[in-house]
């Protein structure tokens, strides 16, 4: 094998690689004769098929084969011999592969960068440390008996009041005409509720059943739907059933009803499940935290070709946004040069985070064991539902469908990792500035 350094510039390399006829055409025949042992056709015994009718009949689609097999061989040799990692697949073009020629390809690359991990003991961070209010679990507690209240029919004749649901259809206008999705039937509207463009519900009180009613409404200026952010409009209620909703009360029966010892038990629960969130809120800041102080610390050129592929994914996803009006503030009224001048820096910055996160945990063993990968999965599978069964069989089949949820796993493992080794100083906060601070984060 002869090979030919074309380009060592930065971290692309490029390499000329030849390998010789006599060598490719020494395996064709071995994969020749390998295949004579036990090829049959008519007119022959097993194993006794002449050479020179295998190479006219099977010559070419094994001399394609050995090509193939020969190249994966020698590029895998050559990143081997030069300890080159690369960053992607690299590509491989082939230049000449006649059959009484020497093969001849060209291999180009990214290599990944020497990273040097900077002294992860020296790195002080702060926890943020808070715990669940009393009015958060009587809140918590009263979202449990709303979703367990009872629907009752009003039969008597009278108007709707605050805390009473109105049964409606709706057709809505703007500027006169009907828009898409403004038009539903039998849609429940608590009278007094949120679920609501701002002022329909309250423009409801006093409908009895039967009875048709305008009311004219502003979408607010952030509302999901762009094409009706800020618009007036007007809608045509027709109210069709009254009910009310008998909420249950929280007592021990109750809880034992749900599965609980009584009610202690279950407001502990209420308050477990608060406090895991406050502590993944709390656990988001601190990651945060450290990866600023990671990137901090570091400077290496990163692969251009996983920047670009990271700011791509980036780009669609902010398009996305935009098609659909939901640009953040801060980014409605910038132009797109400026818009991509900073997502290609946060781009360099995941990739860069990424690599040096992948560098500290390959020297320090760190992996993802198959227990975890089956936890993930079995994990992710509970959010389709009723086809979760589909999906756990659909990941059983594809295991490679699963690897995407290697990454993630491994990243915070890492990042527990590093946590030890860093001098972490918990500081005792309430709820509203544990929130404001990660509201901060995301900014």
């Amino acid at each position: 094998m002869q090979i030919t350094e074309t380009q060592s510039d930065g971290l692309k390399r490029a390499f000329t690689v030849i390998l010789p006829h006599a060598d490719l055409e020494q395996k064709r025949q071995a994969r020749l004769v390998e295949l004579g042992r036990t090829m049959k056709m008519p007119g022959f015994r097993p194993g006794k098929v002449p050479m020179t009718l295998l190479q006219k009949r099977y010559g070419p689609a094994v001399m394609a084969e050995v090509a193939d097999e020969s190249v994966n061989e020698a590029t895998r040799q050559l990143l081997s011999e030069r300890g080159l990692r690369p960053a992607m697949q690299p590509k491989v073009d082939l230049v000449s592969a006649g059959d009484a020629n020497d093969l001849e390809f060209t291999l180009q690359l990214e290599v990944l960068p020497d990273i040097t991990v900077p002294n992860l003991g020296e790195i002080s961070l702060t926890r943020l440390k808070t715990e669940p209010p009393a009015e958060a679990v009587d809140q918590g507690l009263a979202n449990i008996l709303r979703s367990r209240r009872k629907e009752i029919d009003i039969t008597e004749a009278r108007p709707a009041a605050e805390g009473d649901t109105l049964v409606v259809d709706f057709i809505g206008r703007i500027g006169g005409e009907a828009f898409e999705g403004g038009t539903a039937q039998d849609v429940p509207v608590e009278i007094g509720g949120s679920g609501f463009i701002p002022g329909f519900a309250e423009q409801l009180v006093g409908m009895s059943v039967g009875e048709s009613r305008t009311i004219s409404v502003r979408f607010p200026e952030d509302y999901g739907s762009a094409e009706l952010a800020g618009k007036d409009a007007e809608f045509e209620v027709t109210a069709k059933a009254l009910k009310q909703y008998e909420t249950p009360v929280a007592d021990d029966a109750l809880a034992t009803e749900l599965g609980f010892e009584d009610l202690d038990d279950l407001k502990k629960f209420v308050r477990d499940r608060l406090q895991r969130e406050l502590d993944s809120e709390a656990r988001q800041n601190l990651k945060r935290q450290l990866l600023d102080a990671l990137a901090d610390r570091v400077s290496f050129e990163v692969p251009p070709s996983l920047t670009a592929s990271e700011f791509q994914q980036i780009w669609e996803r902010l398009e996305t946004e935009r098609k659909a009006g939901r640009l953040d503030d801060e980014d409605k009224d910038k132009d797109e040069e400026t818009l991509r001048t900073e997502y290609q820096g946060i781009a360099d910055r995941r990739v860069r985070l990424g690599l040096l996160l992948a560098e500290i945990g390959q020297r320090n063993g760190i992996t993802v064991s198959n227990e975890e990968m089956n936890r993930a999965v079995f994990q992710h599978s509970m959010a389709y539902g009723a086809r979760q069964k589909e999906a756990l069989e659909m990941f059983r089949k594809n295991p490679q469908a699963a690897e995407f949820l290697r990454g993630p796993i491994f990243e915070e493992k890492v990042v527990d990792y590093v946590l030890e080794l860093a001098q972490v100083e918990d500081k005792p906060v309430t709820p509203e500035e544990l929130t404001a601070a990660v509201e901060g984060d995301s900014q």
